[in-house]
C-alpha cells in the first residue's frame, strides 16, 4: 500500500480520485491549495504525489518544485493543458507522467501503479540488489552490468545510480543536475549530455550491442535495465 498526497481543488474531482485510488489499496491524503499541501508534506511521508496544475493560491509546477525540495517523491501531473510546452516544462521540474482532464479513473489508478512499480521515491536501491541485468553494491558504490564491473568516474556512478533508482523513467537533465551535481553549481546541462556518453560508451563496452542509455529529445534519459 501507498501513501498518496492528492492536491486537487475541485471537490467533485477529488472525491472520485480518493475513492478509486483507496478501492485499489492506497492511503490518501486529499488537499485543496497548495498551502495545506506543503504543510501536510512537512508532517507525513508520501511515496506519490498527484498535483493538479491550476491550483488556486500556486501553480502545481512550483508547488512539485517546492516538495521536490524535501523529498524526491514521484509526481502526476492533472491538467486541462496537455500542449507540448506544458509537459516539457513539467518534466524538467520533476513529473513522472501527465493525465490530461477529462480522465478514466481506470487510467489513473493504472499510471499510479506504474509510477510506484518504477522505484523507490528518491532513487533509493538496497545494498547489493539487482536491477535486470545491473548489479548495484551501494555500500561500495560499486555496479555490475551484465556481470561486468564497471570503471566509473565520480559523477558516472552518480548518474547511473539516480537512473537504477527509477528504472524506465524518463528524468530531465534538470532532475539530474539537482540529484548528480547537487554541490556542483557551476555545472550546466551539457555536463549531463557529456556523461551520458562516456557512461554509454562504458556499457556498450561491457556488453557490445546493448544500449540501456535511452535518450528522450527535448525531455531528458531513462534506462532500460534488460
Amino acid at each position: 500500500m501507498a501513501h498518496i498526497l492528492l492536491v486537487e481543488d475541485e471537490p467533485a474531482i477529488a472525491e472520485t480520485i480518493v475513492y478509486a485510488l483507496r478501492a485499489d489499496g492506497h492511503a490518501v491524503t486529499h488537499c485543496l491549495d497548495g498551502r495545506t499541501a506543503s504543510e501536510a508534506a512537512a508532517t507525513a511521508a508520501f511515496d506519490l504525489a498527484i498535483l493538479d496544475v491550476g491550483l488556486p493560491d500556486v501553480s502545481g509546477f512550483a508547488l512539485c518544485g517546492e516538495l521536490r525540495r524535501t523529498a524526491q517523491l514521484p509526481v502526476i501531473f492533472l491538467t486541462a493543458q496537455a500542449g507540448e510546452s506544458e509537459r516539457v516544462l513539467g518534466f524538467d521540474l520533476g513529473a513522472d507522467d501527465y493525465i490530461a482532464k477529462p480522465f478514466s479513473l481506470r487510467e489513473l489508478v493504472a499510471r499510479v501503479r506504474v509510477v510506484l512499480r518504477r522505484g523507490a521515491p528518491g532513487g533509493a536501491v538496497v545494498d547489493g540488489s539487482r536491477t535486470g541485468a545491473f548489479e548495484h553494491d551501494v555500500a561500495g558504490r560499486r555496479i555490475r552490468y551484465h556481470g561486468q564491473a564497471l570503471d566509473l568516474t565520480r559523477y558516472e556512478y552518480g548518474l547511473l545510480s539516480v537512473l537504477l533508482g527509477r528504472p524506465g523513467a524518463v528524468l530531465s537533465r534538470a532532475q539530474l543536475m539537482d540529484r548528480v551535481w547537487e554541490n556542483a553549481p557551476d555545472s550546466g546541462d551539457r555536463t549531463v549530455d557529456t556523461h551520458v556518453k562516456t557512461l554509454r560508451a562504458k556499457l556498450r563496452a561491457a556488453d557490445p550491442g546493448t544500449d540501456p542509455l535511452r535518450t528522450h529529445r527535448g525531455i531528458g534519459y531513462s534506462l532500460d535495465v534488460g
